[in-house]
């Protein structure tokens, strides 16, 4: 490893380890703003906020890792092209490859990284987030009873309040309950509680309806009454049989799903579903190295230029720009039809073969030259 390598190499991974901490510190941040309301108004433990966010940003990392590596590697790049660093090195018979190789240094220790999170820390992370989410909707349902918004309790369960007084009494109670087949039903009372028994938490109603309509007839069937009880002990009984999401899955859970129907999908729709998600986990860390390549090709292909590099960066920002979208778009038609996976993984390994095309044509047609064969050979420069 020469001078000219760790000291690029300096120059991309302590930008590197900033940007990322202050990235994730913003989603951090936005993520715990979702449940500051529960800590200040319900009374949810400060704990279980932080907690909670911690456990979402695995989510994000393997997303923005490699836009954050390719802003860096544009920074870098431009302020050593502003240094006349480059053109130095240049002018010393460096090829554009070994100018390069630091980049993809950082650009392989990002995808690494990108791998660890996706195949284990991100569906350990969510997995813990929902276990917990669960967790506080068993222990503090009465917490997420939030009045003015329609909450959903437990699975096919949705309660509305539209005011809380200060004694805990509920005012304004709506709810549709859907966990009986086919046959839901919504009830309204006037005021309510929320108490717990032995069988669970449950929500006593006071003066309201209960309305059912039965499957294939139109006939509504309204029951006037001065107290009703609703069970919510339907949470504590599920919350060790919690189905899993495809993000809560290991990868090889996620290609040896067994599936039903009973989750409002056919077999084969949910199957989709979940190998597009192992097969994004797969692909999405390639983008590293894609994006670290297309900045590179942009900015090490030209011949020097004293009016800078701002018409190139903006080019390759927004190549990098359309294929982060288009692997996001490609990753939605996965969960549709089979036959997006291939372009999955076509998309970054045509985006990295290009950008090394590119690098390694000017390397042996624009002058380029390694001391190893000697002699150092000047790159014409614009003035």
């Amino acid at each position: 490893m020469n001078c000219m390598f760790r000291y690029m190499l300096r120059q991309l991974l302590w930008p590197l380890f900033f940007a990322v901490l202050v990235v994730s510190g913003i989603i951090w941040m936005s993520q715990s703003l979702r449940f500051v309301d529960l800590v200040l108004n319900r009374g949810l433990p400060a704990y279980n906020m932080f907690h909670l966010a911690f456990l979402v940003l695995p989510m994000f990392t393997s997303v923005f890792l490699p836009i954050v590596l390719f802003g860096v590697v544009v920074f870098a790049y431009t302020k050593m092209h502003q240094d006349s660093e480059l053109v130095v090195w240049r002018g010393c018979g460096k090829s554009p490859m070994a100018l390069a190789a630091p980049a993809l240094a950082a650009a392989t220790l990002v995808m690494v990284l990108c791998y660890v999170v996706n195949l284990y820390y991100m569906p350990a992370a969510y997995r813990e987030f929902k276990d917990l989410q669960a967790s506080i909707r068993e222990n503090y349902s009465e917490i997420l009873l939030r009045e003015g918004t329609f909450n959903e309790v437990g699975k096919n369960l949705t309660i509305y309040v539209r005011e809380r007084a200060p004694n805990g009494e509920l005012l304004g109670l709506l709810v549709y309950d859907r966990r009986k087949g086919g046959n839901p039903v919504t009830m309204m009372a006037e005021r309510g509680a929320l108490v717990r028994t032995d069988s669970g938490p449950r929500v006593v109603m006071v003066k309201g309806n209960r309305q059912t309509i039965k499957k294939g007839e139109d006939k509504l069937s309204i029951l006037f009454f001065d107290r009703y009880t609703l069970d919510l002990g339907t949470i504590s009984a599920r919350s060790g049989e919690r189905w899993r999401q495809p993000r809560e899955r290991y990868l090889l859970e996620l290609f040896a799903i067994k599936t039903t129907g009973r989750y409002g999908a056919s077999d084969w729709e949910r199957r989709l579903q979940f190998y597009a998600e192992g097969h994004q986990r797969l692909a999405t860390p390639l983008l590293a190295f894609a994006f670290v390549l297309m900045a590179l090709a942009a900015l090490l292909t030209g011949d020097f230029n004293r009016r800078g590099l701002a018409l190139r960066i903006t080019v390759v920002t927004g190549a990098m720009v359309m294929v982060q979208s288009l692997s996001v778009m490609l990753y939605h038609l996965a969960g549709n039809s089979m036959a997006a996976v291939p372009f999955m993984y076509l998309l970054p390994v045509a985006a990295i073969g290009v950008s090394l095309r590119m690098l390694m044509r000017r390397g042996r047609h624009h002058g380029w030259s390694s001391p190893d064969r000697g002699g150092a050979e000047l790159t014409r420069a614009n003035p």
